[in-house]
């Protein structure tokens, strides 16, 4: 699973860090209501997740291009602006659950967040 934030708009850690947790629950909620052998595999190898930073919404959008041309699920996150951005600002990109192979050719050039 990668997770990806807006690196633009400058987020305290604590903040991009409940973004992503925002992601990984999205997606896990995603792949519940469609069980696969991938999920299954990620339940049970450890699932794993990978935080990452892209600079900008335009970066985060050809991500979400990319990733969903190889048929990988994708889920964004839109603040509800109680804090540190407008309401419906997206903040994060999740991606997976998938295999490093599957995510590295998307996400592998990117900075760790």
């Amino acid at each position: 699973m990668a997770l990806v934030v807006r690196g633009e708009l400058r987020l305290t850690p604590g903040k991009a860090a409940v973004q992503v947790a925002h992601a990984a629950v999205l997606l896990v909620q995603l792949a519940e209501r469609h069980p696969s052998p991938t999920f299954s595999r990620w339940l049970r190898e450890g699932q794993k997740k990978i935080a990452l930073v892209v600079p900008t919404l335009t970066d985060l959008e050809e991500l979400d291009r990319r990733a969903r041309a190889k048929g990988l699920a994708t889920v964004w996150v839109e603040d509800a602006g109680f804090t540190e951005v407008a309401p419906g600002t997206r903040t994060c990109l999740g991606i997976g659950p998938a295999a490093a192979s599957e995510l590295d050719p998307i996400t592998g050039e990117l900075e760790l967040l």
